[in-house]
């Protein structure tokens, strides 16, 4: 039986031409700055950014924490979404290690956060204050479906950092899969940002990484704050090779998955007592009605002793997220067996994967 996980797509393995280029992959001591397939890396995400510089860092999360370290002192305060993956899912890092204090303010559906809170927030010379010294978004926007946000509004949030002296961070762990759905370069949606992060372990396939790009100011002090986190790695262009392929190949067929997201959505729409909430990206949302007498962790077990893994967020809500190893037979055994835990019989389904490709 094939085994078919939609927990996340972090749950990508390295393809065959990243297995082939780590096997030979060129090494040398990277806190010294001598791998050259780390350099190489560095290089090559600054110049798909358009930042000066790159930083190979471990995990998106010490990608965003360096990053605040390198912009904010202990003591000052980041701006960011009350459903921000840095603010929910990063086990407070930023205040833990870095004595930085999070204001969050309500994330809207789109994933933004409206102009007027984020002024609002921002503190006034104060002594009874913290600094205000960052403003953080998120996109696509992990909690709020995989929304992307679009270039005219980081423009816009970033100009109302500059009028107030502050700095913008994206945390763009699949910054990519936006570009790819608002059909822009990944340049535009970072361009007005002072630093930026996006992983390579996700939906790129990559094993290990993420990396930090911003200015040559920026990335040294972010480089020394990675080390104080302990991670300096040393021959790691045997990972760094597998994110080259990466950057260069796996950014430039995510609509792929993004159509298989929307297939899957539209099927589980199908069936009666599931409830699919919009798909903009690779991640599908969905939840149970309350007539039905399984809840979200009873569905998940049923469907996991069938080979199908699907992550329940809550008693009735699940995220489903499509991958380079979620291909059209694997949707189709994810409805099949949607369909068989929940009793409902198969329909013939209207949707053609041809023509869902086609669309992109």
């Amino acid at each position: 039986m094939r085994d078919v996980d939609l927990r996340s797509d972090t749950v990508t393995r390295p393809t065959p031409a990243m297995w082939a280029a780590m096997a030979v992959a060129e090494v040398g001591d990277d806190v010294y700055g001598e791998d050259p397939t780390v350099n190489q890396l560095e290089l090559l995400a600054a110049e798909h950014l358009g930042k000066e510089a790159a930083l190979f860092v471990a995990s998106g999360t010490q990608g965003n924490l360096v990053s605040l370290l390198a912009h904010c002192g202990r003591g000052d305060e980041v701006i960011l979404g009350d459903k921000s993956h840095t603010f929910r899912f990063e086990q407070g890092g930023m205040a833990a290690l870095g004595g930085i204090m999070p204001f969050t303010l309500p994330n809207q559906p789109d994933g933004t956060l409206r102009l007027e809170d984020i002024e609002a927030a921002i503190r006034p010379d104060d002594a009874h204050f913290p600094y205000t010294r960052l403003i953080c978004l998120e996109n696509t926007h992990n909690l709020c479906h995989g929304v992307p946000l679009t270039p005219e509004y980081t423009r816009r949030v970033a100009g109302l950092a500059r009028n107030h002296g502050l700095k913008l961070h994206i945390d763009g762990a699949r910054i990519f899969n936006a570009a790819a759905a608002l059909e822009v370069d990944v340049r535009e949606l970072v361009a007005p940002a002072d630093s930026a992060t996006f992983c390579l372990s996700k939906g790129l396939c990559a094993p290990v990484g993420s990396m930090v790009c911003g200015d040559v100011d920026f990335i040294a002090r972010a480089r020394r704050a990675r080390k104080v986190l302990g991670g300096g790695m040393r021959q790691a262009g045997i990972i760094a090779a597998a994110g080259i392929i990466a950057l260069e190949v796996m950014t430039e067929r995510l609509d792929s998955d993004h159509a298989s997201a929307r297939v899957l959505a539209e099927g589980l729409a199908a069936i009666p007592g599931i409830h699919v909430a919009p798909v903009y990206t690779n991640m599908v949302y969905f939840d149970l009605d309350e007539r039905l007498p399984l809840d979200a962790y009873e569905i998940e077990a049923r469907l996991a002793a069938r080979g199908v893994r699907i992550g329940a967020r809550s008693a009735r809500s699940f995220r489903a997220v499509t991958h380079y190893w979620i291909d059209d037979e694997a949707v189709d055994l994810t409805l099949d067996a949607v369909r068989e835990v929940l009793g409902t019989p198969a329909v013939e389904s209207p949707i053609l994967h041809c023509d869902m490709e086609a669309e992109h």
